[in-house]
C-alpha cells in the first residue's frame, strides 16, 4: 500500500504535533480519509495529509467565529458534505486549544464515504429477499435435513445457545427434543444429527436408547 502523499510543512513549532496526528489518521485510513489542519491564528489551511480535496496550504479557511467566546464545542459533527468529484464526505471537526484554552486551529477528519455507501448498494441488492419464493414442495417436502436444521436453531435460539459451545447436556437435550419432533424418522437422520453437533454416532444411539428403555 502507498503511503499517503504528504504536502510541505511550514516551521510552525506550535501546529508540529498536529501535523503528526493528521499523517497518523491519513495512514490508518488510506486512502479514504483526508485530514486538514486550520491555523485559527492566520485564518488560514495550515496542512494537509491525503489531500482529497484539492485545496492547497494557505487557502482561506474562513473560520472567525471559531474564536468567538461563544464557541465551546471541541467536537463539531460529524456532518456530511460533497467533494469537487460528487463522491459524499462525513466530516469532523475538532478545536484545538493552546495552553491557556484559546482556540488555535481546527482539525478537520474528511472521510470518503462513497465507496462504503456503494458497497451497501451491492449487499442490499443482492441479499434482497424480493425475488426470492417460496421453498418449492416438490423439493422440499420430504427434506428432514432442512427440517431438523429449522428445528435445532430454533430451540438454539430460545436457549440463547450458540452451536459450538454446546456442553455433553445440551447435546442430550437436543437429541432428546429432536427424537420428539419426529427428527429421527429419515434415512440417516442419526448419523446427520451426530456431525452436526460435533458428537459421537454412538452417543447419539446410546440417547435414543434410553429413551426406548
Amino acid at each position: 500500500m502507498t503511503a499517503p502523499e504528504q504536502t510541505p510543512e511550514p516551521n510552525d513549532a506550535a501546529l508540529d504535533n498536529y501535523h503528526a496526528i493528521a499523517d497518523a489518521i491519513a495512514t490508518l485510513f488510506f486512502p479514504h480519509a483526508e485530514v486538514v489542519l486550520h491555523d485559527l491564528r492566520t485564518q488560514k489551511v495550515d496542512y494537509i495529509a491525503n489531500n482529497l480535496s484539492k485545496r492547497v496550504i494557505g487557502d482561506e479557511s474562513s473560520l472567525e467565529d471559531m474564536l468567538s467566546d461563544d464557541v465551546s464545542e471541541r467536537n463539531i459533527g460529524p456532518y456530511e458534505k460533497l467533494n469537487w468529484d460528487g463522491q459524499k464526505i462525513r466530516s469532523l471537526s475538532t478545536v484545538l486549544r493552546d495552553s491557556e484554552g484559546r482556540p488555535l486551529a481546527v482539525l478537520c477528519i474528511n472521510l470518503n464515504i462513497s465507496l462504503f455507501e456503494n458497497a451497501k448498494a451491492a449487499l442490499d441488492l443482492f441479499l434482497s429477499p424480493s425475488k426470492l419464493i417460496p421453498q418449492p414442495d416438490s423439493l422440499f417436502r420430504d427434506d428432514w435435513q432442512e427440517r431438523i436444521n429449522t428445528f435445532l436453531h430454533a430451540w438454539l435460539r430460545e436457549r440463547q445457545l450458540s452451536l459450538n459451545l454446546l456442553t455433553r447436556d445440551h447435546k442430550r437435550e437436543l437429541v432428546l427434543a429432536l427424537h420428539a419432533e419426529g427428527a429421527f424418522k429419515g434415512k440417516s437422520a442419526s448419523n446427520y444429527v451426530a456431525n452436526v453437533l460435533n458428537m459421537g454416532r454412538a452417543t447419539v444411539y446410546k440417547h435414543l436408547k434410553e429413551l426406548k428403555g
